[in-house]
């Protein structure tokens, strides 16, 4: 006997249509699974077999093959276990098939019958409702990260033995049903977006004013560095690129990781995009049933390999830069990486993709990410910031190598480049940039809010993401402010997309000071913000 059961993989970080056919025949015990699987879908049929038998069903005597199609996908891991089970089920008649007609099911199941959760639950019930299907056999645990697809007919499952009296399949199915809470509102709320509360009390100078249990780490945290926390307003309020000098001890990270407190949060179809990535990845498991609202923050260690950064392998998997998505990418100590890791950066800062061919196919993973980075201007992290016993002790070789490692296309697509002193007193009464993480966040939202309704014609929402004509026309560039970046074209040497990129990074400052046209002191500014590759 033949049976059809409609089951989801996922293809880079997008889900595909898998039929799982399963056909009964007299002959030989044995099964066997066809369709290009690998190992862990080959060895599904063991747990399937026990898992039948555990359930208080008969494991079928006869020769079963099972055709994953389309035949010429391959296909991995272990959510067509629950469709196996039940092909095999309904084939040999021990399941009425009516049931999961134009139904998908995913599932793992463990050797006594029970359904676990599967990574990439998201993408594969996005395909399925691109295709028509509105039925979701799926495990309990999955159910309420599925939740957040609209228009689905959720059923949870926690045993296989849930299935047995099939023979009234539908007070089953409305048994199952009952196990689905209602699709909960999308609400622009968490930790790092309540602004709400009075001031608490701290030391003179306002040194804790504006923070909340909500920030935990706070800029107010960071003694001076007024231009190091200007860049970092900058760099939110455009998504713009950044990198750090200097030398050990700074604030480079402290600054850096206090990123996030200040970016927007994300709406829901970017929450939607980014949960859906961790999904696939298998990252949200331990987080399941909620949206991920904030921006990610990503910082891998700088041994990482180029699969790990960019993403890869025989059935390419996202790497960090994908993980970063809509968030921010920090790469700490950049000169430490390997130079062929960092040059794999060049593609996904221009055109925000990953693009990874195999021999069967190209994924493309979304890569639209704020790049952060730091580093010490030699190995040993005091060339040009020497004080008190603190000498360099590298050799101009040395400092030539270390810097080698960062080459000018990839400074060309770093917006702003700064370099951080060392503080010059740790005393707060002398500190004049007491601002707090909730103040600039204020500045990095009125920002925003000024380049999505002006960008909109455009088809973008950050000025970072303006190219070509929209940049030009975006600009609206005063005459002496045009004049003042002609000349620094000239007298700089500076790339056209380090000119377009001077361009973009000004547009921002202006949106700071809700300018409508740039003017030639934000040009100035954006200007300086520059010195790293012009050196």
């Amino acid at each position: 006997m033949f049976t059809m059961i409609h089951s989801s993989s996922v293809f880079g970080v997008e889900g595909k249509g898998i039929s799982v056919e399963v056909d009964i025949a007299n002959g030989l015990p044995q099964v066997n699974v066809v369709g290009l699987p690998d190992p862990a879908v080959r060895e599904s049929v063991e747990r399937v077999r026990a898992a039948i038998k555990n359930s208080g069903f008969q494991f079928p005597m006869e020769r079963i093959t099972v055709n994953l199609a389309p035949a010429d996908l391959r296909k991995e891991g272990t959510a067509f276990d629950l469709a196996i089970a039940a092909g095999i089920l309904t084939a040999s008649g021990q399941l009425d098939a009516m049931p999961f007609a134009g139904t998908l099911l995913i599932g793992e199941l463990s050797l006594n019958g029970a359904v676990r959760p599967v990574t990439g639950v998201l993408a594969m019930l996005e395909e399925a409702r691109r295709v028509g299907i509105t039925r979701v056999l799926l495990p309990l645990q999955n159910r309420e990260e599925a939740e957040w697809i609209s228009g689905m007919e959720l059923f949870a499952l926690t045993h296989l033995s849930e299935l047995k009296d099939s023979a009234h399949a539908k007070a089953v199915w409305e048994k199952l049903s009952q196990a689905r809470t209602e699709r909960r509102i999308f609400e622009r709320e968490g930790p790092a977006w309540n602004d709400g509360g009075p001031p608490s009390q701290g030391p003179s100078m306002g040194y804790n004013q504006g923070r909340t249990a909500a920030d935990p780490e706070d800029y107010m945290d960071i003694v001076g560095q007024h231009q190091g926390k200007r860049a970092m307003l900058i760099a939110a309020a455009g998504n713009h690129n950044l990198l750090l000098c200097g030398p050990p001890g700074t604030g480079k990270t402290m600054m850096i990781r206090r990123l996030p407190g200040i970016l927007p949060p994300l709406d829901e179809a970017d929450a939607l995009e980014v949960t859906k990535i961790y999904s696939v990845a298998g990252k949200l498991l331990a987080n399941s049933g909620g949206l991920m609202k904030t921006p990610p923050f990503r910082s891998p260690h700088h041994s990482i390999s180029t699969g790990g950064l960019i993403g890869g392998g025989s059935i390419p998997k996202p790497g960090e830069v994908t993980l970063a998505h809509r968030g921010v990418l920090y790469l700490d100590e950049l000169p430490e990486f390997p130079r062929s890791v960092l040059e794999l950066l060049r593609q996904p800062l221009e055109d925000r993709v990953v693009s990874i061919a195999r021999a069967r196919a190209t994924v493309c993973f979304p890569a639209a990410i704020l790049l952060a980075a730091s580093y010490n201007p030699c190995p040993c992290g005091y060339h040009g910031h020497e004080y008190g016993d603190k000498r360099c002790t590298c050799s101009a070789a040395a400092i030539s190598r270390y810097r080698a490692k960062l080459s000018g296309p990839l400074l060309d697509r770093i917006d702003l480049q700064l370099e951080i002193p060392r503080p010059q007193s740790l005393d707060r009464s002398q500190d004049k940039t007491h601002t707090s993480t909730a103040e600039l966040r204020k500045l990095v939202l009125a920002a925003r809010v000024r380049q999505r309704e002006r960008n909109a014609a455009y088809g973008v929402s950050c000025n970072s993401e303006l190219s070509g004509k929209s940049l030009r026309q975006a600009a609206w560039l005063k005459p002496q402010a045009a004049r003042l970046l002609e000349d620094a074209f000239q007298a700089l040497g500076i790339s056209m997309r380090a000119y377009d990129r001077l361009l973009k990074l000004a547009r921002t400052i202006a949106d700071l000071e809700d300018s409508i046209s740039v003017e030639e002191m934000h040009v100035a500014e954006a200007i300086q913000y520059r010195r790293l590759d012009m050196a």
